[in-house]
């Protein structure tokens, strides 16, 4: 009998010991579960804080709903973010911002990017979801690759990257970028004008000054629609003779070269209004004669006047030779 209670005595203990434990842990579980709905809640909170924030900063200008952020920190971009998929124009500006976030691809009626002067890396590739953009601005950041994706956004007509010092390539598919009018690309690091900008058949306007262009390409001719072109400080030795044949260029900047001539034939471009050869180490020394049409006469120096004159003067040595340092003409030469 002793025996027995001793048992049953043991039995009752390990069981209200189990359930002791088991009331424990279902306690622990409800704690969890309340730390968890208290995160989730606070998260909620601050995702809310957030987007009202973001919606103070929407702007309507020119019939265009308008994110504009400036000089402020926003190193990254909330995913709440995405909730403004109607937004058609990005104005971000000095606020440090490292990424465009993957959820861009949201937004489908993005006509305009502009995310200059900023700290961003890398175009995602999400970018070619983008095909009603018209502005992609990413001057002064740190992309260093364009990927071939951005082929996709067909309706770009506007793309800066200036100041973006480690880009020295773009991809080939670069030239499907059909209706494309403004390029800039200057302060970088190419060598040459890549094959699929010459290939470009809409382009316009084409800034490749501050770069280490050491030539042109003799095809440049190829590209019919320019009629600004900037290569300002660059190495550039000469100049091609196709760049006569073209037609629509009627500004051409190749101040801060290594040019040592210039191409006769640029004398019948009768469209180039607007040339710079200044700072160059040009074989002929001359002065162009002032005329009355001189708007800025410092400008024009080195201008269109300068180029003919040079031209001219550099024909007409080539045509009549000088004589040998102490050679004395012979009297027949004088006389004849």
């Amino acid at each position: 009998m002793v025996v027995m209670v001793g048992v049953v005595s043991s039995v009752k203990a390990l069981w209200e010991s189990r359930i002791t434990r088991s009331r424990e842990e279902q306690e622990e579980v409800e704690e969890l579960r309340r730390r968890r709905k208290d995160r989730l809640d606070v998260g909620v909170w601050e995702e809310r804080a957030t987007l009202a924030q973001l919606k103070q900063k929407l702007t309507t200008e020119d019939g265009r709903l308008v994110l504009r952020i400036e000089q402020e920190d926003w190193k990254s971009l909330p995913d709440c973010l995405v909730q403004l998929s109607q937004v058609q124009e990005w104005q971000i500006h000095r606020t440090g911002l490292q990424k465009i976030p993957h959820f861009i691809s949201s937004f489908q009626n993005l006509l305009v990017l502009d995310l200059s002067r900023n700290g961003v890396t890398e175009i995602p590739k999400q970018i070619g979801k983008l095909t009603r953009l018209r502005e992609l601005l990413l001057s002064y950041n740190r992309v260093h690759f364009v990927p071939e994706e951005l082929s996709w956004c067909e309706n770009l007509q506007t793309l800066e990257l200036a100041m973006n010092r480690d880009l020295e390539q773009l991809p080939d598919q670069f030239r499907n970028l059909k209706k494309l009018q403004h390029l800039d690309l200057s302060m970088n690091h190419f060598s040459s004008v890549p094959d699929c900008v010459v290939g470009l058949p809409a382009l316009e306007w084409l800034d490749m000054g501050g770069n280490c262009l050491q030539c042109l390409p003799e095809d440049i001719h190829r590209m019919d629609k320019l009629h600004s072109l900037w290569l300002q400080r660059n190495e550039l030795e000469n100049l091609p003779e196709n760049i006569s044949r073209m037609a629509s260029l009627d500004t051409l900047v190749v101040s801060g070269n290594r040019l040592r001539d210039i191409p006769p034939l640029m004398e019948d471009m009768s469209n180039l209004r607007f040339v710079n050869f200044r700072d160059n180490p040009l074989t002929l020394d001359v002065t162009p004669l002032k005329t009355n049409d001189d708007e800025d006469e410092e400008g024009e120096m080195f201008g269109r006047e300068f180029m003919k004159t040079y031209i001219q003067e550099s024909r007409k040595r080539a045509h009549c030779p000088q004589p040998l340092v102490g050679h004395t003409p012979s009297k027949s030469n004088l006389t004849g």
